[in-house]
C-alpha cells in the first residue's frame, strides 16, 4: 500500500541482498530508496540529502548502527529524523531495549514481513511529517504578519513598543495604546494616535498593570482578552484621552511574569479576525519583552564566562609593553570561541591567540581545554611545534567535529628573539624601522587532520612591536579578506609608544563586530 507522499528513505546494510530486499519493498510502496553500505556512509548521507527515514543495520562493518542512531539524533538538525534499526542477529530484549535507548524510534528483528516493514516506515513518516507540520505552523504563527517580524527585529525595550503598537493601529485601522514593565522595573505606555502616526511615550501609574491584571487574568499565565466603557478605563487611567470604548488583550508568558497589555479603541467592535489578531499582537509583545529581558540577563551571563576563560590579568615584563583586547560580537548572547595567552616562561614570554570554531557554549569550554593543555605543555617544556601537535592530537581525539586556529610565539624581551609555530591562524603583523609586514603563513589548523607544525625563528628590532589579532575584527561579509588585512597592516605602520591605544584606534577603526574580537598587542622597549 504506497503512501499518499512517498518520501525518501535511507537504507543502510552492508549486504548487498537484504538492501536491494528492503529497497524493493520500498520502491513498490512508492518511496525513493538511497542505500549505504556502511555506517560513515550512512552519515556523510544524512547530511547530504536529509531523508525522510532511515532504515539501519545495527551490525555494520565500521560503525555499528547503534552509534550511527545516536549521531544521527546527537544533531540538531537531524534529530527528528526517524530511526529504523532492523537485525537479524541483535535480536534479544537487552539488543532491542538498547537500540531504542540510543534514539531509534523503531526496532525490527528479522524475518520480517514485508507489509509490517512497510506499515512501520509509514508510521514512522507520519509521526515525522506531523511533527513537521507542526513546527511549521508554530512558526508561521510566530510570523503571522509583518509586524511580527518588526517586533522580533527590535533591538530595545522602546523599538519593541512603538512598533508594536504603531502596527496595531495600521493593522486594525484604529488607535491603539499598550502597557509593559520596561527593563528598567518602570512601567511604561505607548500610544498611538492614529494609523500611520509614529508612537508616543507616556507616563503610567506603577500598579496599573495589577488592576487590568485584576480584571481577567489574575496571576494566570496565557491571554485574555477584556472590554472595558470608555468611562471604566478613565478610572483605571484617568489621563487617557480614550474616544469610545476599549477592547484589549493581557498576555504573560509565565506566572510569575509581568504581563503585557494591548488595547485598541473600540469606535466599532472587532470582528473574530481582528480579535485573533489583537491577541497574537498581545502575545508577540509578551513574547519578545521576555526575550529581550532574558537577553540582557544572558548577555551579562555569556560574557561574564566568557572573561572568566581569559588570562585575569597581563603580566609585567621587563623589556616589553603589552595590551590585550577582548571584544564580545555585538548582539550576541552565545559564548565564543576567540582566546590569548600571555604566560611568562622563566625569561621569556608566551604569547598565543586563537579562534575555536563556532559560538557556543561547546566552542568555549573546547576553547578552555585548549588554554589549559598549552600551559600544561608548555610548563612541561615542549618546543612550540610540539606543542601544537599535541593540541592537535587532543582535539581530534576528543572533540573530532572542531577546529580551531592557533598562533604560539616565544619571546625573548632581552634580544628580540621570537620563535614562532603557526596552525591556520591569521599571521603576526611585525612592526619595525616605519614597515610592517605580516609573517609567513604557517600549517595547517588544528582539529583537521594529522600535522607537523614547524617553528619559524625571527629577530624582533629594538623598539619593534607585534600584533596578533583574531579574524573577528577584520572579517566583513562585502570585503575580501586580504583587503582588510591590508588595512590592519598599514594602519600598524603608525603603532606608536603605546600599544593600549593603538588597540583602542584598531578596534574604534573596525567598530562594532558580527564575530568576537581578540587583539594582542606588543612593543619591545629596549
Amino acid at each position: 500500500m504506497a503512501t499518499e507522499s512517498p518520501g525518501t528513505v535511507l537504507v543502510v546494510d552492508d549486504t548487498p541482498t537484504k538492501r536491494y530486499i528492503l529497497g524493493s519493498w520500498l520502491r513498490r510502496a512508492g518511496h525513493h530508496v538511497v542505500e549505504a553500505s556502511g555506517g560513515q556512509e550512512a552519515l556523510t548521507l544524512v547530511r547530504e540529502i536529509l531523508p525522510d527515514v532511515v532504515v539501519l543495520d545495527v551490525r555494520l562493518p565500521d560503525i555499528d548502527g547503534y552509534e550511527v542512531c545516536e549521531r544521527i539524533k546527537a544533531d540538531p538538525e537531524t534529530a527528528a529524523l526517524p530511526v529504523l534499526q532492523i537485525s537479524a542477529h541483535a535480536i534479544g530484549a537487552a539488543e532491542r531495549t538498547l537500540g531504542l535507548d540510543r534514539g531509534a524510534d523503531a526496532y525490527m528483528a528479522e524475518p520480517i514481513e514485508p507489509e509490517e516493514f512497510i506499515a512501520t516506515v509509514h508510521a514512522a513518516l507520519r509521526y515525522s511529517r506531523a511533527r513537521t507540520r507542526a513546527e511549521r505552523i508554530a512558526h508561521r504563527l510566530r510570523r503571522l504578519t509583518q509586524i511580527t517580524l518588526e517586533i522580533n527585529a527590535t533591538r530595545t525595550f522602546g523599538e519593541l513598543m512603538s512598533v508594536a503598537v504603531e502596527g496595531t493601529a495600521n493593522v486594525l485601522e484604529r488607535r491603539s495604546g499598550a502597557l509593559a514593565m520596561a527593563l528598567d522595573g518602570v512601567v511604561r505606555r505607548y500610544t498611538a494616535l492614529e494609523p500611520g502616526r509614529p508612537a508616543a511615550r507616556l507616563g503610567a501609574p506603577a500598579d496599573i498593570l495589577d488592576r487590568v491584571s485584576l480584571l481577567t487574568l489574575g496571576e494566570s499565565a496565557g491571554t485574555a482578552e477584556l472590554s472595558l466603557t470608555e468611562e471604566r478605563w478613565r478610572e483605571i487611567l484617568p489621563e487617557s484621552d480614550t474616544r469610545g470604548d476599549i477592547t484589549g488583550v493581557l498576555s504573560r508568558t509565565k506566572s510569575g511574569h509581568d504581563p503585557v497589555f494591548l488595547g485598541v479603541e473600540g469606535t466599532k467592535p472587532l470582528d473574530s479576525d481582528e480579535l485573533d489578531i489583537l491577541k497574537q499582537l498581545g502575545q508577540a509583545i509578551a513574547l519578545a519583552v521576555d526575550a529581550l529581558r532574558a537577553y540582557a540577563e544572558e548577555h551579562l551571563i555569556a560574557l561574564t564566562l566568557q572573561r572568566s576563560f581569559l588570562p585575569a590579568k597581563v603580566p609585567q615584563v621587563p623589556g616589553l609593553e603589552l595590551a590585550v583586547r577582548y571584544q564580545p560580537a555585538v548582539d550576541n548572547v552565545e559564548v565564543g570561541g576567540d582566546f590569548y595567552e600571555v604566560t611568562p616562561l622563566g625569561d621569556r614570554l608566551l604569547v598565543g591567540i586563537g579562534d575555536v570554531q563556532g559560538h557556543s557554549l561547546h566552542a568555549a569550554t573546547v576553547m578552555a581545554e585548549l588554554r589549559h593543555g598549552l600551559r600544561a605543555l608548555a610548563v612541561e617544556g615542549c618546543d612550540l611545534g610540539a606543542i601544537l601537535g599535541r593540541l592537535n592530537d587532543m582535539l581530534r581525539l576528543h572533540h573530532p567535529s572542531m577546529t580551531a586556529t592557533v598562533c604560539l610565539m616565544l619571546i625573548d624581551p632581552k634580544d628580540g628573539s621570537v620563535e614562532m609555530a603557526n596552525a591556520g591562524h591569521i599571521p603576526p603583523v611585525i612592526i619595525g624601522d616605519g614597515q610592517a609586514h605580516y609573517h609567513g603563513w604557517g600549517n595547517l589548523l588544528i582539529g583537521a587532520a594529522p600535522e607537523r607544525y614547524r617553528v619559524d625563528r625571527f629577530s624582533l628590532p629594538d623598539k619593534g612591536a607585534l600584533l596578533l589579532f583574531t579574524d573577528g575584527l577584520i572579517e566583513d561579509r562585502d570585503v575580501p579578506l586580504d583587503k582588510s588585512m591590508e588595512v590592519v597592516r598599514q594602519l600598524s605602520m603608525a603603532f606608536d609608544r603605546d600599544p593600549e591605544l593603538f588597540c583602542d584606534r584598531l578596534i574604534d577603526h573596525f567598530g562594532a563586530r558580527e564575530d568576537d574580537v581578540a587583539v594582542v598587542a606588543l612593543r619591545r622597549t629596549t
